[in-house]
């Protein structure tokens, strides 16, 4: 059960390490862009060239859907980068249902761990693989694997080491639970995360991607680069809207006010914060394609 490119991943490990996969659940077909043409999802697309039967329910607890299910008689359902499944669902297989998910959990539960841990500029993070139960990403570990996190890696960068990780720890959890020797280990405090802050992953919203240069240097470049590729972090500049999605740091005393930029129009455009500089390296203006300083600083009319 998975839609995005991230599942993909998961989806092919499995099918090539010869794993019978008696059935694929993803989002229905959408209608997108300007033509406003029924897209498949990344997942449906690999599905479709590779032959396997093809799910895609509107509402999880569909009579119809269940009948479905059951008649597939799978011994386990995956789950990567899906929905919130109904008890009905995750419980049907006599092997329950394992999910995949993008952080070392109990830390960074919920939709955007990859993006968050970027933003609380965390060195390391990893993926996990668990039993679903009721509370979304609460259920027991079954296998971890950490990496560490670049000081200027996107999330997007991450977000592509991490699906193969994280498909390959998913292909070593279902051997393992198939020869019967993986242990599950319960997300309590009991299990050695008592002294530690638990960060959380809620979904990001507009108002998060909004930059407050009046923040220091490093946590403005964290914001950045932990919303790039998608959505990405914003600022105005001169009247319109400007994604930045790529900064180097420049600590030091300023010239200018937090948020007041400099530029010698040809090869640097760089933002005050409280204690430095950021230095823009990739960005888009409203309006046009996303470009590096250089092209845009060509371009641009000060």
């Amino acid at each position: 059960m998975g839609t995005p490119e991230f599942a993909v991943a998961s989806l092919d490990a499995l099918v090539k390490a010869g794993c019978n996969i008696v059935g694929v659940i993803t989002a229905p077909d959408k209608a997108a862009g300007r033509g406003m043409q029924l897209q498949q999802s990344a997942v449906k697309k690999y599905a479709v060239e590779n032959g396997l039967n093809i799910l895609q329910p509107e509402k999880l607890k569909n009579p119809d859907l269940l009948q479905q299910l059951k008649a597939l008689n799978a011994d386990l359902q995956v789950v990567v980068a899906f929905r919130m499944l109904p008890e009905v669902v995750w419980n049907m297989p006599p092997m329950g249902s394992v999910n995949l998910h993008g952080s070392l959990l109990p830390q960074y539960r919920g939709a955007a761990p990859i993006n968050w841990a970027v933003i609380n500029g965390e060195k390391e993070t990893g993926v996990t693989t668990f039993k679903l139960k009721h509370e979304i990403d609460t259920g027991d570990i079954l296998l971890q694997e950490s990496f560490p996190i670049g000081d200027n890696e996107t999330a997007g960068e991450v977000h592509d080491r991490m699906k193969e990780i994280g498909a390959q720890l998913l292909l070593k959890t279902v051997k393992g639970l198939a020869e019967g020797i993986l242990s599950e280990l319960p997300q309590d405090p009991g299990s050695g995360i008592r002294d530690q802050k638990i960060h959380h992953a809620p979904k990001i919203f507009t108002e998060t991607c909004r930059i407050d240069f009046y923040k220091p240097t490093a946590e403005v470049h964290n914001l950045i680069r932990g919303l790039s590729p998608f959505p990405g972090a914003f600022t105005s500049f001169n009247g319109k809207m400007l994604k930045i999605y790529r900064t180097e740091k420049e600590t030091g005393p300023t010239m200018s006010s937090p948020g007041n930029f400099e530029t010698d129009k040809k090869t640097f455009l760089k933002f005050a914060c409280t204690d430095g500089y950021l230095h823009v390296k990739e960005l888009q203006l409203e309006g046009k394609k996303k470009m590096n300083v250089e092209d845009f600083l060509r371009g641009y009319h000060f």
